[in-house]
């Protein structure tokens, strides 16, 4: 089958004119650009950030804090990173289910929509009442998924949440009640949404086997995601704790990232939950947010192709460097999954993912490629300080193993970001409460205008 994107008389014209399209991009960017120093010049802060990459505060959460460094003496002062859901450490929150060899993550999703950790009882209706919800409706995959397949997973899932809203008999219902059972619905078909998409893609894209399992109300997330997206269906214990983790460490950073605040801003303009998820899908796929996974394999890929001895301190150092100094790889400068705007000794995400993908890596025989990523968290920091001659901390980032992570299970890196989005979909419906019970007031921040009155010309007159 083959797939025509757009088709029709735009692309039609497009293909007969390219050179107006030329000029019309031409024209844009020449009457889009901003001289960088007018920012400086208003104080403007630019991504919403101060000068020195703090973010600016522009709102009140309750949900999920993330610390990198205290204020002493009203200076900043470095700390190892914590990150902290509802009020409890997630280091804490994760050692208690290991012990009680459990998996966590709907707890988790319990604990950032209600504001209390569930006992027993409450976290088995709980889970009941999301096993309920992980098919999707009568007919979704049929009309919504493999219709109308598309390239990119993520922005299917996009699509697959808008379209939910027309399975939904009381879409605009603005209660908190109906506002939560449409999260939770969605929370519970993240997984399927994902998965079918995949597997629509591959079909229709990648000329590979396609194949549909039901999901099982029985079965964790972390459990049923790894069922859906393998044909055999196998998966065992080690490798549903270790997506289990990944999805407990993703669901939430606060609401100052990206796909949050997303949901915040869409939120209080008053409109529907699918609208605002939606939204929050198309934040997460940018390479800057969700995507930054996919492009440490990218650059470990290169790496790995560069350097011979992987153990050799000064080979790998020597390729950094290149790296840094924009001669290698994708000549950004860029050494992607170092550094975090927030995070500064370390990312507590990082330190719990690297201890199982080591567990990992010794199952599945990847031990030599684990050493190598280990290598690099441990001499970039002084390669960034002595390149750029800065002292600013650099640590590694929870990016720089979860695609690692990814790879060793098998996961194809079209699903890296998606999977990002089935964590992260617990804290968006949790910002989406929290912005429908507290805030009330739209959000419209300032721009200050830095273009020139020009007198009108009328059409006659124009050349």
């Amino acid at each position: 089958m083959h797939i025509q994107p757009l088709g029709g008389k735009i692309m039609q014209y497009e293909d007969e004119n390219p050179e107006l399209l030329t000029e019309l991009a031409r024209l844009a960017e020449r009457n889009d650009f901003i001289d960088p120093e007018l920012y400086t010049k208003y104080d403007v802060k630019r991504g919403l950030r101060d000068s020195d990459g703090k973010g600016v505060l522009v709102g009140l959460t309750r949900i999920g804090n993330v610390y990198g460094y205290d204020v002493v003496d009203g200076k900043p002062v470095a700390v190892p990173g914590k990150l902290i859901y509802r009020g409890y450490d997630v280091e804490d929150i994760i050692s208690d289910i290991e012990q009680a060899d459990q998996f966590g993550f709907e707890q988790v999703v319990y604990l950032l929509l209600f504001g209390e950790l569930p006992n027993a009882s409450q976290l088995a209706e709980f889970d009941a009442m999301l096993g309920l919800y992980r098919e999707l409706p009568n007919n979704f995959v049929e009309d919504m998924i493999l219709k109308s397949p598309s390239s990119d997973v993520m922005n299917k899932l996009a699509r697959s949440v808008l379209v939910s809203y027309s399975y939904d008999p009381n879409p605009e219902d603005m209660s908190i009640a109906n506002n939560l059972m449409q999260c939770i619905q969605l929370i519970a078909r993240f997984p399927a949404m994902v998965a079918y998409g995949y597997q629509a893609k591959r079909r229709y894209y990648d000329g590979k086997s396609m194949y549909l399992h039901n999901p099982l109300p029985n079965l964790s997330t972390a459990e049923n995601f790894l069922r859906l997206i393998r044909a055999d269906k196998n998966y065992d214990k080690l490798e549903a704790e270790i997506l289990d983790l990944a999805l407990i460490l993703h669901a939430e950073h606060g609401g100052g990232n990206n796909s949050s605040l997303t949901v915040h801003v869409v939120s209080s303009a008053d409109t529907d939950t699918y609208s605002a998820i939606g939204a929050a899908v198309g934040s997460l796929k940018g390479r800057r947010h969700g995507g930054a996974n996919i492009k440490v394999i990218e650059m470990m890929d290169d790496i790995k192709a560069h350097v011979k001895d992987w153990s050799s301190e000064k080979e790998v150092g020597e390729y950094l460097r290149k790296i840094v100094r924009k001669e290698a790889f994708d000549r950004t400068g860029l050494v992607y999954g170092q550094g975090h705007a927030v995070y500064t000794i370390s990312d507590p995400r990082a330190i719990l993912l690297r201890e199982k993908a080591r567990k990992l890596a010794e199952v599945k025989k990847c031990t030599e490629e684990f050493e190598l990523y280990c290598l690099i968290e441990k001499i970039f920091p002084g390669i960034f300080k002595d390149e750029k001659g800065e002292e600013k901390r650099i640590c590694t980032n929870v990016d720089f193993y979860s695609g690692f992570v990814y790879s060793m299970l098998g996961i194809p890196r079209e699903l890296y970001t998606p999977i990002f989005a089935v964590s992260r979909i617990s804290g968006w419906a949790a910002h989406r409460l929290e912005e429908i019970v507290s805030c009330g007031r739209i959000y419209r921040p300032a721009f200050k205008h830095v273009g020139e009155l020009r007198p009108y010309v009328k059409l006659d007159d124009r050349h």
